[in-house]
């Protein structure tokens, strides 16, 4: 949709503002040249195909080797899972619009996205507070850990996670659904995001955006303070080990860890715990795009596929698979 068309559209809305709004328009980088949009295509399409299939095959082999049945690897088996869901909500339907001339979504499809796209982020936060725990007994209380992380417990953490997450977005959603939509419909967005969905409203939204404001905000930079005392109570167990080299090989995996968190946590804060209004839309569209598909696409590495233990079981069940498939060879 070019700046024209864009124009008229709104227009158009405008002269209809008593009529309750029954689908939205997702502009999302609709101003960009086609070559360029065609480039995104493709490249969105293959980091969607490789983020969802990485994560499949780790699921695989988390459940499939036993050697892999500890806590540590429990809790990423759920991240990864988390994962595919989470770029789901939003990838598929940003990248068919770049080739799609109808970049409309129903209000209900709206509706569902935010809602999911929420939840699924609040559980992230709670899986990664999680896993920061887990690694800081594993690493601080080593003696103890058998006994702490024991079954019961990570089943107890990962449900927790999932259902209190549903159920605190769940109540967020109501307040939304009271909300009337009606008149614009033209969301500046890639996704059915909070702050374009709260200007669209032709009713009075001061109260929850507060809400929304501090709920979001609050739920961010709490799980980050308990992941960050985790990692810091685990870089000073660190500098206690006596030999440099586990202390590199510590450090080398707690680096990827923090260079993760740093893209999730600081991409969320950006977008929801700042002033509303702080950033330009086309800024707030690419620091999306950090969360919804560069953090995704790069657990898979950080988390999983640079472990030594992972590495030797997908070889195995390759080298496996393949006598199966090709007996001759």
């Amino acid at each position: 949709v070019c700046p024209t068309t864009r124009l008229m559209l709104m227009s158009d809305m405008e002269d209809r503002n008593e009529t309750d709004v029954s689908e939205f328009i997702l502009l999302g980088f609709s101003s960009l040249g086609e070559k360029l949009k065609i480039f995104l295509f493709l490249v969105l399409l293959l980091i969607y195909l490789i983020t969802v299939t990485s994560n499949v095959v780790i699921i695989f082999i988390l459940w499939v080797d036993r050697r892999l049945h500890s806590p540590m690897y429990f809790f990423i088996a759920n991240l990864s899972f988390l994962e595919i869901w989470f770029t789901s909500v939003t990838s598929p339907k940003m990248i068919l619009n770049f080739m799609s001339v109808n970049q409309t979504i129903s209000f209900n499809g709206c509706m569902a996205q935010s809602y999911f796209y929420f939840a699924l982020g609040v559980t992230e936060f709670c899986l990664l507070v999680v896993m920061s725990f887990d690694r800081y007994v594993a690493i601080c209380h080593p003696l103890q850990y058998a006994t702490i992380m024991k079954q019961r417990l990570c089943i107890q953490l990962v449900l927790g996670s999932w259902v209190g997450s549903f159920t605190v977005i769940s109540l967020r959603m109501l307040l939304i659904l009271k909300l009337r939509f009606c008149g614009l419909n033209v969301i500046d967005h890639f996704f059915c995001d909070n702050s374009p969905l709260f200007q669209l409203s032709c009713t009075d939204t001061s109260g929850v955006k507060r809400v929304d404001s501090i709920l979001i905000s609050n739920i961010v930079l709490s799980s980050l303070c308990l992941t960050m005392l985790s990692y810091g109570s685990i870089f000073f167990s660190i500098l206690r080990i006596p030999t440099a080299t586990g202390r590199q090989k510590a450090f080398s995996t707690c680096g990827s860890h923090l260079t993760a968190l740093a893209v999730v946590y600081g991409s969320c804060i950006v977008l929801y715990a700042r002033p509303s209004g702080s950033s330009s839309p086309d800024v707030k569209k690419g620091v999306a795009l950090l969360n919804t598909v560069l953090y995704p696409f790069l657990n898979p590495f950080i988390y999983s596929l640079r472990n030594k233990t992972v590495k030797l079981a997908l070889r195995e069940t390759f080298s496996q698979s393949t006598t199966k498939l090709f007996p001759n060879l």
